[in-house]
């Protein structure tokens, strides 16, 4: 027998002991599922699912990349809870536009998807409890927040359970592949955007007309021979394109941040985010003296924005991130002592930050 023979032997022999432990694994989740029903426990454990990744990450020491083993163990828990329960998660659809993409990432390809036509819709879903989890973007690393996100949260009770923080490359997508057959060029805003210098070099004169997301511009495209779409690679597989170019965006450290919104937050992790939103009285100093006990308590503050309240003309909400849990001293007491200052405060949640 040949030594390559021999080597694939003992990967046969291995892919079997894995069958089996998964086999054995599923088998003390269905009795977890039986305890959890008794108790009258979520089936669903994110702070779970989290420890269980970052225990095998420390604990891998390769050759095996960390990265590729956390997807296999997100497919693995997702396949998990579908055995208990089918997880439901909504996004700003349609299907195979990034938030899409960034829910798969978070929550595996055995939940249940199910798209909204708009950032309201997904969070409608989930405040009705049609879907336990709503994924929706929050704000581009070269483009700035998304207003209409932050909008939302001043009427909503819902909280941030999570973010996901995604790569995004920008690909020309068309039914035939070719740049000469174009004639006009569909995508969402932000992703005009952010391949504007591309656009404008290569195709000149070329009509660009924005749709309600990247995905939309490619399902339109797919019944468009002339037209083309920046969009993703998933986008090109469920709509059956040709890549005109990959990545044609200007700048390639290009992030998308999505949030993970749901009826709770979870418990802290030791490595968290702190969302607040907050309006103050209009008067000299206010918002610096609304920083202040940050800074006392030693807080790091990783984001600020101010929206207008739109209940009262020059009025402003400000939204802010920061590093910590609730639970945390520090973090406890500088929001307390700014809630005496405001007109109004609303925790939006404690969430583990993405890496």
């Amino acid at each position: 027998m040949s030594r390559l023979n021999k080597l694939r032997e003992q990967i046969d022999k291995y892919d079997l002991e894995i069958l089996g432990l998964l086999n054995k694994r599923t088998n003390v989740v269905l009795k977890i599922r039986k305890a959890k029903k008794d108790k009258h426990l979520s089936p669903h454990s994110p702070e779970r699912e989290r420890e269980i990744l970052a225990r095998l990450s420390k604990l891998n020491r390769g050759p095996f990349p960390n990265e590729v083993l956390k997807t296999i163990y997100k497919e693995i828990l997702s396949s998990s809870l579908s055995l208990e329960q089918p997880l439901k998660v909504a996004y700003l659809g349609p299907a195979a536009t990034f938030t899409h993409l960034a829910a798969q990432r978070q929550f595996g390809s055995v939940t249940e998807y199910m798209p909204g036509s708009t950032i309201k819709a997904v969070f409608e879903a989930v405040a009705r409890g049609n879907v336990q989890y709503g994924v929706v973007p929050i704000e581009n690393s070269t483009e700035g927040v998304i207003n209409y996100t932050l909008d939302m949260f001043i009427d909503s009770d819902l909280q941030i359970a999570s973010e996901i923080m995604l790569e995004i490359s920008h690909n020309l997508l068309s039914k035939t592949g070719k740049i000469d057959h174009i004639k006009r060029i569909y995508s969402n805003p932000q992703a005009i955007a952010q391949c504007r210098d591309w656009l404008e070099e290569n195709l000149p004169g070329i009509p660009v007309i924005e749709e309600l997301s990247t995905a939309s511009a490619a399902k339109r495209v797919s019944k468009e021979p002339s037209s083309a779409a920046v969009a993703s690679e998933l986008a090109a597989i469920i709509y059956k394109l040709k890549f005109v170019k990959k990545g044609i965006e200007t700048f390639k450290q290009n992030y998308t941040r999505f949030l993970v919104i749901a009826k709770d937050f979870p418990p802290k992790t030791g490595k968290d985010k702190t969302s607040i939103m907050f309006s103050i009285k209009d008067k000299p100093g206010a918002l610096h003296l609304m920083l202040r006990p940050f800074s006392k308590h030693r807080i790091n503050l990783t984001k600020i924005e101010s929206r207008p309240s739109k209940r009262k003309a020059w009025e402003y909400i400000f939204f802010v991130d920061m590093e910590g849990h609730i639970d945390d001293a520090g973090v406890n007491k500088a929001i307390g002592e700014i809630k005496k200052e405001c007109l109004y405060l609303k925790v939006l949640g404690s969430y583990p930050s993405a890496e």
